[in-house]
């Protein structure tokens, strides 16, 4: 296949809207044999290592735990490269992303504290490659991320728990009981924040025994301020952004230097993507559909786009909820205080998250075929898989709230 085929970058604004970026065409086996050489050279020589979703809350933690093992700087200067790969990452902690970029190369210099790069539906292959390259007696920690079945990592942590001489796991996703008394069970410190109230930064912060700096507290409070959706300190946003469009070792070292003040570069650098971004949005909100699935009112859209923005517009609209289908095929689900479920609704569709913020990937994709009808048709078929299941968790709502009357009267 010609590489101007799957290169987004040139492609006008509407067409680079409903296609994924150059990084989902990237076939499994390279992907992994990448992944595998990556995570080999990043575990070199060290004797801890993170694993971590690359978005801002999770690169937050890796910053923090970097700080309290007292592992160097490497901080990037503006021009060692400008983190602009033509195509969006977005790999939150909900499985939103859509795998838009081609692998990042490891860090140019070792670091004592090794970050692995990890996305919900594949820790279980970061948790076997510390296993198989960490050295012997390592400290692994695991932050912002949450498996939806034990049994997914069952195997993998069990490795990784015989290579590592302590695996210490923080996030504030909604963990259910068994899974969480599972990966107890099998040796892990486990804690779990309130992810009203908490990102997983702030778990990590308050949950190290190492007196940290008030620039570190700042970093876990402007993290939480985007991750949570308070939308109270415009850093946030720069924040979240940044870490979004840069390689994550580079977010990692520049927060240690800069807090969450970003230098004028990187202020430079946001300001320039942000044109496109906000017209992605636009292409986004121009295509949402509003339904009524019991007393909500549930916005839909599609396309490749900044999705708690896209949700904000359609909530504004009137919106209860909102759906935020990708091109890569995994989709967003956002709430309000109206309706604060949607991690039981993408639970439903092979995803799981937040009350108010969720993601998911349906399993409706068989082939290439499959694929090409959902670019063609704006996510249709995943709309409606999505839709079905917030009417099966409404529906049990009502059921309950029925049983609940029935128990007063």
């Amino acid at each position: 296949m010609y590489d101007e085929l799957i290169d987004s970058g040139d492609l006008p604004l509407a067409r680079k809207s409903v296609l994924p970026g150059t990084g989902f065409f990237l076939p499994d086996t390279l992907e992994e044999d990448l992944e595998d050489e990556q995570t080999e050279a990043a575990l070199e020589g060290s004797e801890v290592a993170v694993i971590a979703d690359p978005d801002a809350d999770g690169l937050a933690c890796v910053a923090l735990i970097r700080e309290a093992y007292g592992d160097i700087q490497n901080v990037p200067k503006p021009d060692d490269g400008d983190g602009d790969d033509d195509d969006d990452t977005d790999v939150p902690a909900d499985l939103e992303g859509d795998a838009d970029a081609p692998l990042e190369e490891p860090e140019p210099t070792p670091h004592n504290v090794a970050l692995v790069p990890a996305s919900p539906h594949n820790v279980e292959d970061a948790l076997e490659r510390v296993a198989e390259y960490g050295t012997e007696g390592i400290d692994l920690y695991v932050c912002d991320l949450c498996p939806d079945r034990y049994e997914y990592v069952d195997e993998e942590l069990e490795a990784a728990l015989e290579t590592a001489s302590s695996v210490e796991w923080y996030d504030h996703h909604q963990w259910g009981d068994d899974v969480a008394e599972s990966v107890r069970e099998a040796g892990a410190k486990l804690e779990v924040g309130d992810s009203e109230e908490e990102c997983s930064a702030d778990v990590v912060y308050r949950s190290l025994e190492y007196e940290f700096s008030p620039m570190y507290e700042e970093l876990a409070a402007v993290t939480r301020d985007h991750d949570l959706w308070l939308r109270e300190d415009p850093r946030s946003d720069d924040l979240a952004d940044y870490a979004y469009w840069t390689d994550p070792a580079e977010y990692v070292e520049i927060v240690r230097e800069y807090g969450v003040d970003l230098p004028e570069w990187a202020q430079d650098f946001l300001e320039e993507r942000r044109v496109e971004k906000e017209a992605l949005i636009e292409q986004a909100i121009g295509r949402a559909e509003y339904r009524e699935v019991g007393d909500y009112t549930v916005g839909v859209t599609y396309g490749r786009c900044s999705q708690n923005e896209v949700a904000e517009a359609m909530r504004e609209a009137g919106a209860d909820a909102s759906v935020i289908v990708k091109p890569a095929g995994s989709a967003s689900i956002r709430g309000t205080d109206e309706f604060d479920r949607c991690h039981e609704v993408a639970g439903q569709v092979n995803g799981g998250g937040h009350p108010k913020a969720a993601g998911c990937k349906p399993d409706i994709y068989d082939d290439m075929l499959d694929y090409a009808t959902h670019w063609t048709s704006r996510g249709a078929v995943t709309k409606r898989v999505i839709l079905e299941a917030f009417r099966d968790v409404v529906e049990s709502e009502d059921a309950d709230a029925g049983d609940d009357n029935e128990d007063d009267e």
